[in-house]
C-alpha cells in the first residue's frame, strides 16, 4: 500500500459512530499536528489551525468523523441483542452482515440475523424487513451468558465489520465509513499539501462529530472557529449503477462533486462559481449534483450574519450500507482542487463573494 492508501485504511477501519468517535479523533490529532495547532470543541470535534500569511480570512474545511451504526438496545432472555439505528439505514443493507459490538472489556464479533427466509410467510418475503424484527447474535448459547462473559449492555456502540480493501482495478477502494472517512482524509491530505505552499488566509480542518444524528458538531465547531468561508468535505451520490441514470455526470472517476443542492443548504452562487473557474482552468475533472441529505455546512452558513459555504462531494457507491466504492482519481482531484481554490481565497476575493 502506498501512503494514501494506510491513511485510509486507517480511518475507515476506525471504530467511530456518532457519539463515539474518539478513536477517530485521536488519529485526526495525530495526522493533524504536523502542520498546525490543535485543539477541540466541547463535543469533540478536532480543530487544527493552520497559519498562511494572514490571520484572516479565516477558512473552515469541515469532514465529520462520525459513521453511521446501531446501538444496544437490550438483550433478549436468549442472549440476542436487540440494537438500534444511528443514522439513516435502509434495512435491507444491514440483515446478514456482519457487525462489532464495543464493550467496556473488548470487541466483540457478532451477525445481524433476523426470521429464516425458509420459515417466512409468502406475503412476509415481500416486505421489507424492519429493524426491530432484526437482533445480532454474538454467539449466544443455552450455556453461555453474554452479560456475564462479555460484558454487554445498553448503550454499547456498534459498527458495521468491512475492512479496507484494494480492488482488482486497483483505482477503486471498497470499505465501510466512506461517509465521511474519505473527507477526514482529504482533510489530512489538503493540509498537508498547503504546508508546502503559501496561502493567504488562515485554515482551520476540522474533524466534525455527531453529524449523522443532526449536524451538532458542525454547529458547535463553527461558533469556536467562527470563519470567513467554509467548505463540506463529504461523499456524494454515485448515479452509474444499474437502477439509476446510469448516463448521469455522477459516477465514479467524475472528478470532484460541486454541490447545487441539499435538503439544508444552497450554497453560494460566487462561491460555486469561482470554484468552478478554477477548476476549468486548472483542466480538473468536476460535475454537479444534488444530494437529498445535509452536510455540515447546513449549520455552519448560518453562523453569525452568515458563513459562504459549499459542499464537494466524492463519487460513492452504496453509502451507509457496510461496503462502499470510491475512486482514488477522484480523491487525487479534490485534493489539487480545493488547494488551488484556498491559495485564491484571499481578503479582496472572500469580501465578493458576499458584495
Amino acid at each position: 500500500m502506498d501512503r494514501i492508501e494506510e491513511l485510509l485504511k486507517e480511518l475507515t477501519e476506525a471504530f467511530g459512530i456518532s457519539g463515539y468517535e474518539s478513536d477517530v479523533a485521536e488519529i485526526m490529532a495525530k495526522r493533524l499536528k504536523q502542520y498546525g495547532e490543535v485543539s477541540y470543541d466541547k463535543l469533540g470535534s478536532v480543530i487544527c489551525k493552520k497559519l498562511g500569511e494572514s490571520e484572516s480570512p479565516k477558512v473552515m474545511i469541515a469532514a465529520h468523523m462520525d459513521e453511521v451504526g446501531f446501538m444496544v438496545e437490550r438483550i433478549t432472555k436468549n442472549g440476542y441483542i436487540k440494537f438500534l439505528p444511528l443514522g439513516g439505514w435502509w434495512s435491507h443493507t444491514i440483515l446478514g452482515q456482519r457487525v462489532i459490538v464495543r464493550t467496556s472489556k473488548s470487541d466483540v464479533v457478532g451477525v445481524v440475523g433476523a426470521k429464516p427466509v425458509h420459515l417466512l410467510k409468502e406475503e412476509e418475503k415481500k416486505k421489507i424487513l424492519p429493524i426491530e424484527d432484526m437482533y445480532i447474535d454474538v454467539g449466544t448459547t443455552s450455556d453461555f451468558d453474554i452479560k456475564e462473559k462479555l460484558g454487554i449492555k445498553p448503550g454499547d456502540p456498534v459498527i458495521p465489520y468491512s475492512p479496507f480493501t484494494v480492488m482488482k482495478n486497483s483505482k477503486l477502494y471498497l470499505s465501510k465509513a466512506w461517509d465521511d472517512r474519505v473527507g477526514c482524509g482529504l482533510l489530512v491530505e489538503i493540509l498537508k499539501n498547503l504546508s508546502k505552499v503559501k496561502h493567504p488566509n488562515t485554515v482551520y480542518g476540522v474533524g466534525t462529530v455527531q453529524e449523522e444524528v443532526g449536524l451538532r458538531g458542525a454547529q458547535t465547531s463553527g461558533m469556536a472557529v467562527e470563519p470567513d468561508i467554509a467548505f463540506a468535505l463529504d461523499v456524494s451520490i454515485c448515479k452509474d449503477a444499474p437502477g439509476n441514470e446510469e448516463e448521469a455526470e455522477e459516477k465514479l472517476g467524475a472528478g470532484a462533486s460541486i454541490l447545487v443542492y441539499d435538503r439544508t443548504m444552497i450554497p453560494n452562487l460566487k462561491l460555486r462559481d469561482l470554484v468552478v473557474e478554477i477548476a476549468e482552468k486548472g483542466g480538473m475533472k468536476y460535475h454537479f449534483g444534488t444530494v437529498k441529505g445535509g452536510y455540515d455546512t447546513g449549520r455552519i452558513h448560518l453562523i453569525r450574519s452568515g458563513v459562504p459555504s459549499l459542499v464537494i462531494g466524492v463519487p460513492t457507491r452504496y453509502i451507509h450500507s457496510h461496503s462502499g466504492i470510491i475512486s482514488r482519481d477522484d480523491f487525487n482531484s479534490i485534493v489539487n482542487l480545493i488547494v488551488e481554490v484556498i491559495k485564491r481565497l484571499n481578503k479582496k476575493t472572500v469580501a465578493k463573494l458576499t458584495m
